[in-house]
């Protein structure tokens, strides 16, 4: 009695073009046949001439039919088909027949868009996925800004990382690529290990060198990472952009110290308005260097802090600038004697809120530079120009401007009808300059109070016109645009005319005239104290004076130029306790000390955690949050290969718990088939897996459990 097949039988022919020779197809001795004829055990293949018939079951003859479809598609390329190419083919026909699919977004990726989906060439060789789980890597990692792969050792989640890394560099993508690795392998310690620091953490990057090797021409390796556009570092040399505690940071109450600040400050940036701190990152003691200014101003901060700048060739060119390490720029500060690199300015004024003043800024401007604030005599004023005579009685409510002859002018008070006989009378303008700390200032004391320097910035502007009307003025020079230039016996007062223009975008330099040997000129006596000069330029559109005279000569020489600043000296500085923070700008700039705009968020780069199984909670939060505009970021790790100490928590299994469902965060999972190693490392994951899949003699999973 004959036994009816309990599926139905099914007949296909598959025939071969004569442009594929059947070697390709079939391979050496048969040996991709043999492939296919194991992986259908229960179908019948023969071949004869150019003709494949296959006879089975109807699903695995229409696989088999798709199979020798998808290797013409390949063959088609030029690209040869392997054994394991067979192989893989096989496992993705069967996957995208299952329940499981595609790739979730409907569309069912073939083997020969896996195949033949080229990442990278380099020296001969193509970089391409191997597997369906790696091809939506792939794709994961050019469709969103972090991707996490997270799966066995083997399955070419760094390796296509790297090279997806490379080819973003190789087309402008980004402007530079940093690895990084936990050095915290095997429970060993750095500072036990012999050798330099370079020695010690050399063997944690290594793979990382390894797979740059395979990708680039080795000879250019030193050069990109001796010019910085490849970083590779240990993960804890990533947070090393910092700061000593007490380095100031402009924020909208005024300066404060670094180490005070707070995630949810605000802090200003390099378009003058408030920024919110996203993190704050202690970085323990650091080498601290002294950034100086051809300008005189200055600042603190480690090697690896980030400057913004640009040399002049970039400007010529027309190129954007460029992020660089403070020790990157040492010893490289000059191109044929000029200075090379070009600090950014602030792009606006900084916006101060609006702070209520007993007086006018532009009359305190001009008592600062040419009023006499005595305590015991009336105020009063020396100027030639009655232009300012008439600005001042504006100005100030109740007072009367009188010349005493010359170009001297008293300022009096306006009686009023209300006056009592025998009264106490107040002085309006002595009562202003006692609530602002100012009344009975000499000339060598004066200064502009807290309310005026951190105001608005029309406030802060009405100042210095003050200042310069009365005691400033245009300096011009053939062929060149003019010079805003101040001077005063008041060191404080010198400070804040600087600070004044450094608000306001512009940049100030400062010499010092001694009062020794000095010409007297119109000048009565001797000169007691020494004057200090300020030379000033202030951007377009701001007008430095009101006085007519002045404004018209300004203006008739062409203006103040487009005020620079360029870096001058890098000297080291000793070791500081630092910290660095992240800013929410979008160049992630922040304005510290002296207005100097820095910042320490990596843009515009590729940046690749490896061994991220190898993290704790706080460094996979630090790492994440230093991701910078323009920036991809790509974490791979392994969760069943953890060797924190006991307790430690791994951050990359923590984090696929807080980022679940996070727009533009994607997690790949990659399996021991997706291992494209020896085929005996799929055997052995898999075996693990079932092994800690079993619980133990206290009856918990042997699972790392960290």
């Amino acid at each position: 009695m004959t036994q009816t097949p309990t599926h139905p039988q099914a007949h296909a022919q598959i025939t071969i073009p004569a442009k594929h020779p059947m070697v390709t197809i079939l391979g050496s001795s048969d040996s991709l046949l043999r492939v296919i004829e194991t992986a259908f055990p229960s179908t019948d293949i023969h071949v004869r001439g150019n003709l494949i018939s296959a006879v089975g079951e109807a699903t695995e003859v229409a696989l088999i039919q798709r199979l020798f479809d998808e290797m013409m598609l390949v063959l088609r390329t030029g690209q040869p088909m392997t054994e394991d190419a067979v192989e893989r083919s096989i496992a993705m026909l069967r996957a995208n027949g299952g329940a499981n699919g595609g790739d979730g977004n409907g569309h069912r990726e073939t083997p020969a868009e896996v195949l033949t989906q080229n990442i990278l060439s380099s020296r001969g060789r193509t970089i391409r996925p191997k597997t369906l789980n790696q091809k939506r890597y792939v794709d994961a990692i050019d469709k969103h800004t972090i991707v996490f792969g997270i799966g066995p050792a083997g399955t070419g989640k760094t390796y296509l990382a790297m090279a997806k890394a490379v080819q973003a560099l190789q087309s402008k993508q980004v402007t530079r690529i940093i690895l990084t690795r936990p050095a915290v392998e095997a429970g060993e310690r750095l500072g036990f290990l012999p050798g330099t620091l370079y020695e010690k953490i050399d063997p944690y990057l290594r793979p990382l060198y390894d797979a740059l090797h395979d990708m680039l021409d080795p000879d250019s390796i030193p050069r990109l990472m001796a010019a910085g556009t490849i970083e590779v570092a240990p993960l804890a040399y990533m947070r090393g952009r910092a700061m000593p505690l007490f380095t100031n940071v402009l924020t909208p109450d005024g300066w404060r110290p670094i180490g005070d600040l707070e995630v949810g400050d605000l802090v200003m940036g390099s378009n003058g308005e408030p920024t919110p701190v996203l993190g704050v990152y202690p970085q323990g003691e650091k080498d601290i260097y002294r950034v100086t200014a051809q300008d005189g101003s200055w600042t603190l901060c480690c090697g690896e802090h980030l400057w913004t700048v640009r040399t002049r060739d970039d400007k010529r060119r027309d190129k954007p600038w460029r992020v660089l390490e403070t020790q990157e720029m040492i010893g490289n500060l000059r191109a044929a004697h000029a200075r090379r690199y070009e600090l950014p300015m602030l792009t606006a004024p900084v916006c101060f809120p609006e702070r209520e003043v007993p007086l006018d800024p532009y009359a305190l401007g001009l008592l600062l530079g040419d009023g006499c604030i005595s305590r015991r005599r009336t105020p009063s004023f020396t100027t030639a120009d009655p232009e300012l005579i008439s600005a001042l009685e504006t100005a100030v409510p109740g007072v009367k401007v009188r010349s005493r002859g010359g170009y001297d002018y008293l300022i009096n008070r306006v009686p009023t009808p209300s006056d009592a006989e025998g009264a106490l009378l107040t002085h309006p303008l002595k009562q202003a300059l006692r609530s602002l700390d100012l009344l009975g200032s000499k000339s060598y004391s004066k200064f502009v109070p807290d309310d005026y320097l951190y105001n608005t910035a029309e406030v802060r502007l009405a100042v210095l016109q003050g200042l310069l009307d009365s005691d400033g003025g245009p300096v011009t020079q053939n062929d060149r645009t003019c010079r805003v230039q101040y001077s005063t016996a008041s060191i404080i007062l010198r400070d804040d005319v600087i600070a004044l223009v450094q608000s306001l975008g512009g940049v100030a330099y400062t010499r010092r005239r001694p009062a020794d040997g000095r010409p007297q000129g119109t000048a009565r006596g001797t000169h007691r104290y020494d004057s200090h000069v300020v030379d000033i330029r202030l951007p377009e559109g701001i007008e430095p004076f009101r006085l007519a005279r002045k404004r018209d000569a300004y203006h008739a020489a062409g203006g103040g130029g487009r005020p620079m600043r360029f870096i001058d000296a890098i000297e080291p500085a000793g070791r500081e306790e630092a910290v660095c923070i992240q800013v929410a700008a979008e160049d992630s700039l922040y304005v510290t000390q002296d207005y100097l705009l820095t910042h320490n968020t990596l843009n515009d780069a590729f940046i690749i955690l490896d061994e991220a199984q190898n993290t704790s909670a706080e460094q996979m939060k630090m790492f994440l949050t230093r991701l910078g505009f323009d920036s991809k970021i790509v974490i791979t790790g392994d969760v069943t290969q953890v060797d924190l100490p006991n307790g430690t928590k791994s951050g990359l299994r923590q984090v696929q718990d807080i980022l679940d469902g996070v727009d533009d965060v994607h997690f790949s999972r990659l399996t021991s088939q997706d291992v494209v190693r020896h085929k005996l490392v799929g055997r052995i994951v898999d075996a693990y897996e079932r092994y800690d899949s079993r619980p133990d003699q206290n009856g918990q999973g042997g699972r790392n459990g960290k």
